[in-house]
């Protein structure tokens, strides 16, 4: 880690500290932020986390999560525990455009920042970063980090569950090529420290609304397609399927998987209409580079086999441009259909 000397330093003394991470976080973002937390006010430390938006009900579990500041709707508290931070730990997110309006608080905030992230092109802002593409989760890096702190024992039963489900929803359930000796030790360390898998696992993956679980069957019985002639796979999901399933954050999250579960695909996407815009996932296996797919068409980036991206473009015009990105021009994408 750079400066971890003088971040171990810092950490002495009691400070206030806001930890943050990206719009609409997900189990390793809300995971690292909480299991980060926990650790820090066992430290003496004040501190508080800031989401820049809701996110998905499923994971409210969380120990901490009731301490949670959304952004939205609290400005003007997030404004002032930002602006008068001692330290800003930014999490799960590599630039801070990923934070909303909250992204130019902590820029021109007086705090130093510390960056902890796996996603690639770091922006330069923070005084403190551990920051590695190699890892699979934030979630291994904060582990990493608390041990570096030589502070592993001070993990708790809740932070351990924390961190757990931010390692297992990054891993694709220890599916990805991400999953690696490291990431099983860490988890394996974990559960010595009272991390109930299993609860995690059925919070995450087996809680579900009923809506949520009849637009799951919608999706795949309606809104899934091969593109002919590809190994590739995507669904969509309209405004007026949202608004039918009574849609909430988080409804579609891991939907995208499922397109890699048909025999012979190895890319799947999704495409979800927003008000404004359109809401893009991608999951490929092996060599497939679907984050450069997401950044160079897209507006978006993330990993080689998980990306994310927009469309300003509406639906079916979006739909149409990938489709003829495969059938196309799949060649400079350097896969094989």
């Amino acid at each position: 880690m750079q400066n971890l000397a003088a971040l171990k330093e810092k950490l002495n003394l009691p400070k206030r500290i806001v930890i943050t991470t990206h719009v609409k976080p997900d189990a390793d973002a809300l995971g690292s932020s909480l299991g980060l937390a926990g650790y820090l006010l066992k430290r003496g430390h004040q501190v508080c986390v800031i989401t820049p938006t809701d996110y998905p009900e499923f994971l409210n579990w969380m120990d901490g999560n009731e301490d949670v500041m959304i952004f939205e709707g609290n400005e003007e508290k997030a404004q002032y525990l930002v602006e008068n931070a001692d330290l800003v730990f930014c999490l799960d997110f590599s630039s801070l455009s990923r934070i909303g309006a909250l992204g130019e608080l902590v820029r021109q905030s007086e705090a130093e920042k510390v960056l902890i992230d796996h996603h690639l092109n770091p922006e330069t802002f923070a005084q403190y970063v551990l920051w590695s593409t190699e890892a699979a989760a934030t979630a291994e890096l904060i582990f990493d980090l608390i041990e570096m702190l030589d502070d592993v024992e001070k993990i708790t039963k809740g932070m351990a569950e924390a961190l757990y489900a931010g390692l297992m929803t990054d891993t694709g359930n220890f599916k990805l090529p991400a999953t690696t000796p490291h990431v099983h030790n860490i988890v394996a360390a974990l559960m010595e420290l009272g991390a109930d898998v299993s609860k995690v696992s059925h919070c995450v993956y087996d809680d579900n609304s009923l809506d949520r679980m009849k637009m799951l069957g919608f999706a795949l019985s309606e809104r899934l397609e091969v593109i002919e002639g590809s190994t590739v796979a995507f669904f969509y999901l309209t405004l007026e399927d949202k608004k039918r399933f009574n849609y909430q954050t988080g409804d579609s999250e891991g939907l995208v998987n499922y397109g890699l579960a048909v025999k012979g695909v190895n890319v799947s996407a999704i495409f979800i209409e927003e008000e404004k815009n359109v809401k893009i996932s991608f999951r490929s296996f092996g060599d497939i580079p679907v984050n450069e797919i997401s950044r160079k068409y897209f507006n978006g980036g993330g990993h080689k086999n998980a990306a994310g991206g927009a469309s300003f473009d509406d639906l079916q015009t979006t739909i149409n441009k990938f489709k003829d990105l495969v059938q196309n021009q799949i060649k400079e994408l350097n896969y094989e259909a």
